[in-house]
Protein backbone atom coordinates (compact mmCIF):
# COMPACT_ATOMS: atom_id res chain seq x y z
CA UNK A 1 0.00 0.00 0.00
CA UNK A 2 2.78 2.58 0.81
CA UNK A 3 4.58 1.39 -2.44
CA UNK A 4 1.69 2.05 -4.16
CA UNK A 5 0.55 5.42 -2.46
CA UNK A 6 4.85 6.96 -2.94
CA UNK A 7 4.25 5.89 -6.98
CA UNK A 8 1.17 8.11 -6.91
CA UNK A 9 2.58 10.84 -4.87
CA UNK A 10 5.88 10.67 -7.15
CA UNK A 11 3.65 10.69 -10.58
CA UNK A 12 1.51 13.55 -9.06
CA UNK A 13 4.64 15.37 -8.61
CA UNK A 14 5.55 15.30 -11.89
CA UNK A 15 2.43 15.86 -13.51
CA UNK A 16 2.67 19.15 -11.42
CA UNK A 17 6.04 20.06 -12.61
CA UNK A 18 5.49 19.64 -15.79
CA UNK A 19 2.31 22.32 -15.50
CA UNK A 20 4.15 24.38 -13.57
CA UNK A 21 6.92 24.49 -16.09
CA UNK A 22 4.52 25.07 -19.06
CA UNK A 23 2.89 27.60 -17.43
CA UNK A 24 5.83 29.83 -16.71
CA UNK A 25 6.83 29.05 -20.48
CA UNK A 26 3.16 30.96 -20.95
CA UNK A 27 4.51 33.90 -18.53
CA UNK A 28 8.05 34.41 -20.28
CA UNK A 29 6.62 34.17 -24.27
CA UNK A 30 3.19 35.51 -23.81
CA UNK A 31 4.24 38.29 -21.92
CA UNK A 32 8.22 38.92 -20.97
CA UNK A 33 9.43 38.47 -24.49
CA UNK A 34 7.20 41.18 -25.94
CA UNK A 35 8.40 43.52 -23.74
CA UNK A 36 12.19 42.45 -23.96
CA UNK A 37 12.12 41.77 -20.14
CA UNK A 38 14.06 39.41 -18.01
CA UNK A 39 13.06 36.04 -15.63
CA UNK A 40 15.05 35.17 -12.63
CA UNK A 41 17.77 32.48 -12.74
CA UNK A 42 18.89 30.30 -16.05
CA UNK A 43 16.10 31.81 -17.52
CA UNK A 44 16.84 35.01 -17.65
CA UNK A 45 20.49 34.51 -18.74
CA UNK A 46 18.81 32.82 -21.39
CA UNK A 47 16.53 35.78 -21.92
CA UNK A 48 19.64 37.93 -22.03
CA UNK A 49 21.07 35.49 -25.03
CA UNK A 50 18.20 35.02 -27.20
CA UNK A 51 17.63 39.19 -27.38
CA UNK A 52 21.38 39.73 -28.27
CA UNK A 53 21.81 37.27 -30.83
CA UNK A 54 17.88 35.46 -31.69
CA UNK A 55 19.17 31.79 -30.13
CA UNK A 56 15.83 30.28 -28.80
CA UNK A 57 15.89 30.43 -25.00
CA UNK A 58 14.57 26.90 -24.35
CA UNK A 59 18.46 25.50 -25.90
CA UNK A 60 20.07 27.62 -23.45
CA UNK A 61 17.81 27.17 -20.71
CA UNK A 62 19.32 23.39 -21.10
CA UNK A 63 22.69 24.45 -22.07
CA UNK A 64 23.52 26.50 -19.70
CA UNK A 65 21.79 23.67 -16.67
CA UNK A 66 24.33 20.59 -18.25
CA UNK A 67 26.99 21.48 -15.66
CA UNK A 68 24.92 22.48 -13.04
CA UNK A 69 22.99 18.92 -13.15
CA UNK A 70 26.62 17.06 -13.36
CA UNK A 71 27.55 19.45 -9.89
CA UNK A 72 24.05 18.63 -8.74
CA UNK A 73 24.56 14.81 -9.30
CA UNK A 74 27.44 14.28 -7.23
CA UNK A 75 26.91 16.48 -4.56
CA UNK A 76 23.22 17.23 -4.02
CA UNK A 77 20.63 15.18 -2.55
CA UNK A 78 19.75 12.56 -5.49
CA UNK A 79 15.62 13.48 -5.51
CA UNK A 80 16.17 17.07 -5.79
CA UNK A 81 18.22 16.37 -9.00
CA UNK A 82 16.15 13.99 -10.57
CA UNK A 83 12.92 16.63 -9.75
CA UNK A 84 14.91 19.54 -10.65
CA UNK A 85 16.26 17.18 -13.76
CA UNK A 86 12.49 16.76 -14.96
CA UNK A 87 12.05 20.93 -14.23
CA UNK A 88 14.78 21.74 -16.16
CA UNK A 89 13.90 19.58 -19.33
CA UNK A 90 10.08 20.53 -18.85
CA UNK A 91 10.60 24.07 -19.41
CA UNK A 92 13.48 23.77 -21.90
CA UNK A 93 11.04 21.92 -24.00
CA UNK A 94 7.79 23.98 -22.82
CA UNK A 95 9.83 27.73 -23.97
CA UNK A 96 10.49 25.96 -27.26
CA UNK A 97 6.94 24.98 -27.95
CA UNK A 98 5.41 27.90 -26.79
CA UNK A 99 7.38 30.14 -28.22
CA UNK A 100 5.12 30.46 -31.18
CA UNK A 101 2.67 31.99 -29.30
CA UNK A 102 4.12 35.13 -28.47
CA UNK A 103 2.12 37.35 -31.28
CA UNK A 104 -1.01 36.10 -29.53
CA UNK A 105 -1.13 38.52 -27.03
CA UNK A 106 -0.37 42.03 -28.75
CA UNK A 107 -0.44 45.07 -25.48
CA UNK A 108 1.24 48.87 -25.75
CA UNK A 109 1.58 48.72 -22.38
CA UNK A 110 5.11 47.47 -21.24
CA UNK A 111 3.75 47.86 -17.43
CA UNK A 112 1.17 45.15 -18.43
CA UNK A 113 3.36 42.78 -19.65
CA UNK A 114 5.40 42.60 -16.70
CA UNK A 115 2.62 42.55 -14.28
CA UNK A 116 0.96 39.31 -16.10
CA UNK A 117 4.44 38.03 -16.85
CA UNK A 118 5.16 37.77 -13.42
CA UNK A 119 1.57 36.70 -12.52
CA UNK A 120 2.21 33.33 -15.02
CA UNK A 121 5.89 32.68 -13.85
CA UNK A 122 4.76 32.97 -10.31
CA UNK A 123 1.98 30.39 -10.63
CA UNK A 124 4.19 28.07 -12.70
CA UNK A 125 7.43 28.22 -10.68
CA UNK A 126 4.66 27.86 -7.51
CA UNK A 127 3.52 24.38 -8.65
CA UNK A 128 7.30 23.09 -9.35
CA UNK A 129 8.55 24.12 -5.74
CA UNK A 130 5.67 22.76 -4.52
CA UNK A 131 6.56 19.51 -5.15
CA UNK A 132 10.24 20.05 -3.96
CA UNK A 133 10.82 20.45 -7.59
CA UNK A 134 12.97 22.87 -9.21
CA UNK A 135 14.14 24.16 -12.72
CA UNK A 136 17.79 24.18 -12.41
CA UNK A 137 20.01 27.36 -12.72
CA UNK A 138 20.28 29.08 -9.22
CA UNK A 139 18.57 26.71 -7.77
CA UNK A 140 21.49 24.25 -8.05
CA UNK A 141 24.38 26.94 -7.26
CA UNK A 142 21.95 28.21 -4.01
CA UNK A 143 21.80 24.22 -2.81
CA UNK A 144 25.59 23.67 -3.57
CA UNK A 145 26.66 27.05 -1.35
CA UNK A 146 24.48 26.02 1.13
CA UNK A 147 25.49 22.55 1.30
CA UNK A 148 29.70 23.97 1.69
CA UNK A 149 28.55 27.10 3.96
CA UNK A 150 25.30 26.38 6.24
CA UNK A 151 25.41 29.68 7.38
CA UNK A 152 24.51 30.95 3.91
CA UNK A 153 20.58 32.07 3.82
CA UNK A 154 19.26 30.33 0.62
CA UNK A 155 16.70 33.41 -0.04
CA UNK A 156 19.67 35.65 0.25
CA UNK A 157 21.83 33.85 -2.17
CA UNK A 158 19.07 33.59 -4.81
CA UNK A 159 17.99 36.77 -4.75
CA UNK A 160 21.69 38.31 -5.05
CA UNK A 161 22.48 36.06 -8.09
CA UNK A 162 18.91 37.30 -9.66
CA UNK A 163 19.91 40.65 -8.96
CA UNK A 164 23.61 40.37 -10.44
CA UNK A 165 20.82 39.17 -13.66
CA UNK A 166 18.94 41.93 -13.54
CA UNK A 167 22.10 44.29 -13.50
CA UNK A 168 23.62 41.91 -16.53
CA UNK A 169 20.40 43.17 -18.34
CA UNK A 170 20.61 46.83 -17.55
CA UNK A 171 24.47 46.76 -19.45
CA UNK A 172 22.68 44.98 -22.74
CA UNK A 173 18.91 46.04 -22.80
CA UNK A 174 19.06 49.67 -20.90
CA UNK A 175 18.36 50.42 -17.11
CA UNK A 176 14.28 51.17 -18.06
CA UNK A 177 13.86 46.74 -19.04
CA UNK A 178 16.17 46.18 -15.79
CA UNK A 179 13.63 48.06 -13.71
CA UNK A 180 10.48 47.22 -15.36
CA UNK A 181 12.12 43.42 -14.82
CA UNK A 182 12.51 44.12 -10.87
CA UNK A 183 8.55 44.82 -11.01
CA UNK A 184 7.74 41.44 -12.77
CA UNK A 185 10.17 39.57 -10.37
CA UNK A 186 8.41 41.62 -7.30
CA UNK A 187 4.94 40.18 -8.78
CA UNK A 188 6.55 36.86 -9.48
CA UNK A 189 7.67 36.48 -5.87
CA UNK A 190 4.21 37.21 -4.34
CA UNK A 191 2.27 35.18 -6.53
CA UNK A 192 4.66 32.16 -6.00
CA UNK A 193 4.63 32.74 -1.84
CA UNK A 194 0.76 32.70 -2.34
CA UNK A 195 1.17 29.20 -4.27
CA UNK A 196 3.48 27.76 -1.77
CA UNK A 197 1.56 29.04 1.36
CA UNK A 198 -2.15 28.20 -0.51
CA UNK A 199 -4.28 29.87 -2.33
CA UNK A 200 -7.52 29.07 0.11
CA UNK A 201 -6.24 29.72 3.58
CA UNK A 202 -7.60 29.29 6.81
CA UNK A 203 -8.26 31.71 10.29
CA UNK A 204 -7.00 30.57 13.32
CA UNK A 205 -9.40 31.57 15.96
CA UNK A 206 -8.44 31.70 19.66
CA UNK A 207 -11.81 32.68 21.94
CA UNK A 208 -11.62 33.54 25.45
CA UNK A 209 -15.29 33.67 26.92
CA UNK A 210 -17.39 33.00 30.23
CA UNK A 211 -20.08 31.45 27.66
CA UNK A 212 -17.41 28.15 25.91
CA UNK A 213 -20.11 25.74 26.20
CA UNK A 214 -22.48 28.35 24.35
CA UNK A 215 -20.10 29.16 21.74
CA UNK A 216 -18.42 25.27 21.42
CA UNK A 217 -22.62 23.81 20.62
CA UNK A 218 -22.79 26.66 18.06
CA UNK A 219 -19.02 25.93 16.17
CA UNK A 220 -20.04 22.29 16.07
CA UNK A 221 -23.97 22.42 15.50
CA UNK A 222 -23.65 25.18 13.08
CA UNK A 223 -20.27 25.37 11.50
CA UNK A 224 -19.67 21.73 11.55
CA UNK A 225 -15.76 22.04 12.34
CA UNK A 226 -14.12 20.84 15.40
CA UNK A 227 -12.98 22.85 18.54
CA UNK A 228 -10.31 22.66 20.92
CA UNK A 229 -9.71 23.61 24.42
CA UNK A 230 -6.83 24.76 26.23
CA UNK A 231 -6.70 25.31 29.71
CA UNK A 232 -5.49 29.08 30.33
CA UNK A 233 -4.51 31.33 32.92
CA UNK A 234 -5.01 35.17 33.46
CA UNK A 235 -1.30 36.00 34.61
CA UNK A 236 -3.26 39.44 35.96
CA UNK A 237 -6.10 37.86 37.92
CA UNK A 238 -4.81 34.25 37.69
CA UNK A 239 -8.32 33.53 36.43
CA UNK A 240 -8.37 29.83 35.08
CA UNK A 241 -10.37 29.85 32.05
CA UNK A 242 -11.27 27.27 28.98
CA UNK A 243 -9.30 29.15 25.48
CA UNK A 244 -10.76 27.79 22.76
CA UNK A 245 -8.69 26.83 19.38
CA UNK A 246 -10.61 26.39 16.15
CA UNK A 247 -9.59 26.64 12.63
CA UNK A 248 -12.44 28.09 9.95
CA UNK A 249 -12.72 29.42 6.57
CA UNK A 250 -12.73 33.28 6.12
CA UNK A 251 -16.66 33.47 5.66
CA UNK A 252 -17.10 31.35 8.50
CA UNK A 253 -14.85 33.67 10.76
CA UNK A 254 -16.76 36.47 9.66
CA UNK A 255 -20.12 34.72 11.04
CA UNK A 256 -18.65 33.07 14.07
CA UNK A 257 -16.80 36.25 15.35
CA UNK A 258 -20.30 38.09 15.28
CA UNK A 259 -21.91 35.20 16.63
CA UNK A 260 -19.74 35.08 19.55
CA UNK A 261 -20.33 38.66 19.91
CA UNK A 262 -23.81 38.20 20.23
CA UNK A 263 -23.24 35.30 22.77
CA UNK A 264 -20.81 37.15 24.78
CA UNK A 265 -20.01 40.95 24.35
CA UNK A 266 -17.24 40.72 26.41
CA UNK A 267 -15.20 37.85 24.73
CA UNK A 268 -11.59 38.07 23.88
CA UNK A 269 -11.07 36.90 20.08
CA UNK A 270 -7.78 36.95 18.31
CA UNK A 271 -7.34 36.12 14.72
CA UNK A 272 -4.87 34.43 12.74
CA UNK A 273 -4.03 33.91 9.26
CA UNK A 274 -2.62 30.11 8.57
CA UNK A 275 -1.53 29.54 5.42
CA UNK A 276 -2.50 25.81 5.25
CA UNK A 277 -3.84 23.10 7.44
CA UNK A 278 -4.21 19.91 6.79
CA UNK A 279 -6.27 16.94 8.53
CA UNK A 280 -9.96 16.04 9.14
CA UNK A 281 -12.37 18.54 7.48
CA UNK A 282 -9.44 20.18 5.42
CA UNK A 283 -7.10 18.81 3.43
CA UNK A 284 -5.89 14.91 3.98
CA UNK A 285 -2.19 14.30 5.63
Amino acid sequence: MDYIRGKKDFIFDIILIILGCFIASLGVNLFLIHAKLLSGGATGIALIIQYLTGFKAGFSVFIINIPLFILSYLKLDKKFTLYSTIGMVSLSISLILTSSVSQIIVLNDILLYCIYGGVLCGIGYGLVFSRNGSTGGTDIITMLIRKKYSSFNIGKVGFFLNILIVCVGAVFLGLPKALYTLISMFTQSIMLDNMLKGLNRKTLLLIITGKEQQVIQYIINNLHRGVTSLFAEGEYTHDKKKMLYCIVTTRQMIELKNTIHLIDPRAFVTVVDVSEVRGKGFKNI
